[in-house]
């Protein structure tokens, strides 16, 4: 074989190679693609599900059950904020509940004070009837 011969071949297989590259490339991305369109897409709600910290989802709950209507023109709107970019903080509970309260809506959350006995919590409600028994005997 003659120099351009060889040199033919050589350009040939490099060719051949990079056709090769960019067909797996190509390949690689349809996957990509496809596995992208196979995801469930996030609707707004989970968003601001997803970004809830600590008591957030005790106050969702609580808002959707109490003003289904307008707490869900809300959580959608929050929900458009934190998908895009725009909010990227966790909202806990008690921001949360400041969120629905100045837009006027006033969620009723259940309280519970825990009081220590002996070493142990108890709730204040127990506590004060135990007193009043001791009381009157």
């Amino acid at each position: 074989m003659s120099d351009e011969d060889k040199e033919l071949e050589l350009l040939k297989a490099k060719r051949l190679a990079e056709m090769q590259k960019n067909l797996s490339i190509q390949d690689q991305s349809s996957e990509n693609i496809t596995e992208e369109s196979q995801k469930p897409k996030l609707s707004l709600r989970d968003y601001v599900v997803n970004s809830l910290g600590h008591r957030g989802m005790e106050v969702l709950q609580n808002a959707e059950y109490q003003f289904p209507n307008e707490s869900k023109i809300i959580i959608e709107k929050l929900g458009e904020l934190i998908s895009s970019g725009d909010i990227n903080e966790t909202l806990d509970g008690g921001k949360l509940l400041v969120l629905f309260r100045s837009v006027g809506l006033s969620i009723r959350m259940e309280n519970k004070i825990n009081v220590e006995k002996d070493g142990k919590f108890v709730s204040i409600a127990d506590k004060f009837k135990k007193t009043t028994n001791d009381d009157e005997l």
